[in-house]
C-alpha cells in the first residue's frame, strides 16, 4: 500500500522557507541595447569548476524572456544600502534604470553602483522548476568586492548582518584556503 502524501500549502511553504536568510541580488542584461532586470532572492553558487551560477526566474517573469534572448547576465550582489534598489527592481512596470547609475560589465549587462559585487555570466542552459526556470549560468568575468555589508532578506523583510561570533576553528580546516568536499 502506498502511502498518502499530503499536499503542501503554498502559504505555509512560503512561510516556511522565510525562515531561510537570503541574500539579495539584481540579474541584469542588455536586450536590443536596452538595459533589462530584476530583483531575484533565488541565487546560488553551482559549481567551481567550471565556475557555475544558477538563479530562478518566475515562469510569469516579462523579465526573463529578455534575459534569455540576450544570452548572458550580471548578477549584482546588493548591498545594505540599497534597499530601495531591491524595491525598484522587484516593481512591474516602471524604467528601472531612470534614476540609477551603472556601467557597463564586459557583456554589456548593467553593473549597478553600489552593489557588494558582481558576476558576468552567459546562459548556460534553462530547466524546468515547477513554476519557475532553474538558468545556469556560466561565470566569465568577477567584479571587485567591497567591504560593505550585504543585503538581507529573512521573514518577508530586509534584515542587517550579525557578525560571527563562532570561532573559526569549528569550520574546516581547508574552508578559506583549500577545496573543501562539501562546501562550495
Amino acid at each position: 500500500m502506498e502511502a498518502v502524501v499530503p499536499e503542501v500549502d503554498g502559504a505555509a511553504f512560503r512561510r516556511t522557507l522565510g525562515h531561510f536568510c537570503t541574500g539579495v541580488t539584481v540579474v541584469t542584461a542588455t536586450c536590443d541595447g536596452e538595459p533589462v532586470g530584476f530583483a531575484c532572492q533565488s541565487f546560488s553558487a553551482l559549481s567551481l569548476d567550471p565556475p557555475l551560477v544558477l538563479f530562478c526566474p518566475g515562469k510569469a517573469s516579462r523579465t526573463w524572456p529578455l534575459i534569455e534572448r540576450a544570452g548572458h547576465f550580471c548578477v549584482n550582489v546588493l548591498s545594505a544600502g540599497q534597499q530601495e534598489v531591491s524595491a525598484v527592481f522587484g516593481r512591474r512596470g516602471e524604467d528601472k534604470f531612470a534614476d540609477l547609475d551603472w556601467t557597463p560589465a564586459p557583456s554589456g549587462a548593467p553593473v549597478l553602483d553600489g552593489a557588494l559585487t558582481w558576476l558576468d555570466c552567459e546562459v548556460e542552459s534553462v530547466l524546468d522548476g515547477g513554476d519557475h526556470h532553474i538558468v545556469l549560468g556560466r561565470v566569465r568575468t568577477l567584479g571587485d568586492t567591497t567591504a560593505e555589508d550585504p543585503l538581507l532578506f529573512y521573514k518577508g523583510a530586509y534584515t542587517g548582518i550579525t557578525r560571527p561570533t563562532t570561532p573559526a576553528r569549528y569550520w574546516p580546516e581547508d574552508f578559506l584556503t583549500g577545496t573543501p568536499e562539501d562546501w562550495l
